[in-house]
């Protein structure tokens, strides 16, 4: 617990959702990932913003199990997020 202002913020563009079960759904599994500390989920905006310890898990990673739940998961470019919450 001594790395926690090493965490990295990355959003990811999600297809396939279309009620807050699948929000939730969504949720569940990148939380699941080891090295995630929070998951948002945005239904109508169609993306998930994950905070992660980037020593614990990948970009790819999180991507796989949002897949593994059933939707479409990749990684949107955004311009300039630093890591600050």
């Amino acid at each position: 617990m001594d790395s926690q202002s090493s965490s990295v913020t990355k959003s990811f563009a999600v297809a396939g959702m279309s009620c807050s079960h699948c929000e939730k759904a969504v949720r569940e599994a990148a939380e699941q990932v080891p090295g995630v500390s929070s998951a948002v989920v945005d239904l109508k905006g169609g993306r998930a913003t994950v905070s992660f310890d980037p020593g614990a898990t990948t970009p790819a990673a999180i991507a796989a199990a949002i897949r593994e739940a059933g939707y479409e998961a990749t990684e949107a470019s955004s311009g300039g997020a630093s890591g600050r919450w």
